[in-house]
C-alpha cells in the first residue's frame, strides 16, 4: 500500500478531512477523537518501510534549450508556449537571441532577435496577444529601463514606453487581467515600489509598493487572479515573508511565510502555478520542491528537483505541468529542460 503526506510547514487548525485533502478524503465523526488515532496507527502500520510513501511530483527530462547554455533569461508564456531570450554565457557575455518553445511538440524555434541591447536579470510578461520584455544590465552592466513589446503573429517587436520606475536588475513581474506588473529589484538600492502597464495606453502607472521588504531576486506567480511573490534578498539577507496582491483593491495581503526549520530560504529561485497551488524549487543551496497551498495559504515539501542545483534558471507552466530551464551554477551555465508533472508519482531513477 502506498500512502502520499504533505508535509505542512504552516497550517490553521483544521478536521482531520482537511489535513489529508492533498492525498485523499476521510470523514471522521467529531465526537471520537479515540478513533482518530485507532485510524492513524492503521495508516502507518500499513507502510512497511519509507520505501513504500509515494512521493507526488516527477520531473523527466524534455528537449534541451537550443541556444548556447545560460543564465538570468527573461521571458513569458502566449497561447500555450513559452518564449525566452536573453541572458549571459558561460563568457559572461549578455545576449539577445529569442526563443519559442511548444510543449505539444516538445519543440524550440529561434525568433527574431530582442529588440533592444543585449541583457540579463531582464523581466518579461504577457497581456493579452502580446509579450513584454525589459529592464536588466547591458554589456556595461548599466541598468536599463526600456521596454519591448514582441508580436509572435509577426515575430516582431516594437519599443514601447520606458518602464515608470528607476532603471534596474533582478525585478520581479507578472500580468494580471489587462495589466503587467514590474517591481522590486536593484537600482544602486534595493527597491520594493511596483508599477503597472496598461498596453492599450501605452503608460506606466504606480501601484501599491510591496507589503514586505526590499529586495531582488524574488519570484512571482499567480494563482485565480492574484499575483504571489516573495523569496528574494535584502542586502545579505534571504527574505522569508510571503504576499499576495489584488489588483483589484491595489492592495498587498501578508501570508505565511516562506520558512521551516528544514526548508532553505532563498533568492534567484524559479516559481510557477498549477491550478490552485503554486511550486517553488532552485534557487540558493537546494533541489527541493516546496508547494504553496492557495487555498489553506499551507507551505509543504514535495520531492525534488532532478536535474542540477543551480540559480537563475527560468521557469514556466502550461497546460497542468511545470518547466525549468538553463541557469548556472558558479560559473557552469545550463542549457536542460525539465518537464513537471504533480500528479504523478517521482521516479528519480529514470532520469
Amino acid at each position: 500500500m502506498k500512502i502520499s503526506f504533505p508535509r505542512v510547514l504552516r497550517s490553521k487548525p483544521s478536521t482531520v478531512s482537511s489535513f489529508f485533502k492533498n492525498r485523499f478524503s476521510i470523514l471522521i465523526p467529531a465526537f471520537s477523537y479515540t478513533l482518530i488515532w485507532v485510524l492513524w496507527g492503521a495508516i502507518l502500520s500499513s507502510c512497511s518501510s519509507e520505501d513504500d510513501v509515494a512521493v507526488l511530483g516527477d520531473w523527466n527530462r524534455r528537449s534541451d534549450f537550443e541556444g548556447v547554455a545560460r543564465n538570468a533569461v527573461a521571458g513569458f508564456v502566449l497561447n500555450n508556449v513559452a518564449y525566452m531570450g536573453t541572458g549571459t554565457n558561460a563568457d559572461n557575455d549578455r545576449l539577445k537571441d529569442f526563443w519559442s518553445y511548444d510543449p505539444a511538440r516538445n519543440t524550440w524555434t529561434q525568433l527574431a532577435d530582442f529588440g533592444g541591447e543585449a541583457r540579463n536579470t531582464a523581466v518579461g510578461f504577457a497581456v493579452g496577444t502580446k509579450g513584454y520584455l525589459g529592464t536588466g544590465l547591458n554589456a556595461n552592466s548599466d541598468r536599463l529601463k526600456d521596454f519591448w513589446e514582441f508580436d509572435p503573429a509577426s515575430n516582431a517587436w516594437k519599443r514601447i514606453a520606458d518602464f515608470g520606475g528607476t532603471a534596474r536588475r533582478n525585478a520581479v513581474a507578472f500580468s494580471v487581467g489587462n495589466k503587467g506588473y514590474v517591481g522590486t529589484g536593484f537600482d544602486g538600492n534595493y527597491l520594493k515600489d511596483f508599477w503597472s502597464y496598461d498596453p492599450t495606453k501605452d503608460t506606466w502607472e504606480k501601484t501599491a509598493s510591496y507589503g514586505g521588504a526590499k529586495r531582488l531576486g524574488a519570484l512571482s506567480f499567480v494563482i485565480d487572479g492574484l499575483a504571489y511573490v516573495g523569496t528574494g534578498n535584502n542586502n545579505g539577507s534571504a527574505e522569508k515573508d510571503w504576499w499576495a496582491y489584488d489588483a483589484t483593491k491595489d492592495e498587498w495581503i501578508e501570508k505565511g511565510d516562506f520558512e521551516s526549520d528544514e526548508l532553505v530560504q532563498r533568492s534567484y529561485a524559479v516559481g510557477f502555478s498549477i491550478g490552485n497551488k503554486g511550486y517553488v524549487t532552485l534557487g540558493d543551496g537546494s533541489t527541493a520542491v516546496w508547494v504553496y497551498d492557495a487555498a489553506t495559504d499551507d507551505w509543504y515539501e514535495q520531492g525534488i528537483f532532478e536535474g542540477s542545483a543551480r540559480q537563475y534558471a527560468f521557469g514556466f507552466s502550461i497546460n497542468g505541468k511545470g518547466y525549468v530551464t538553463t541557469g548556472s551554477s558558479g560559473s557552469g551555465r545550463f542549457d536542460d529542460l525539465w518537464e513537471f508533472d504533480p500528479t504523478v508519482e517521482q521516479d528519480t531513477d529514470t532520469n
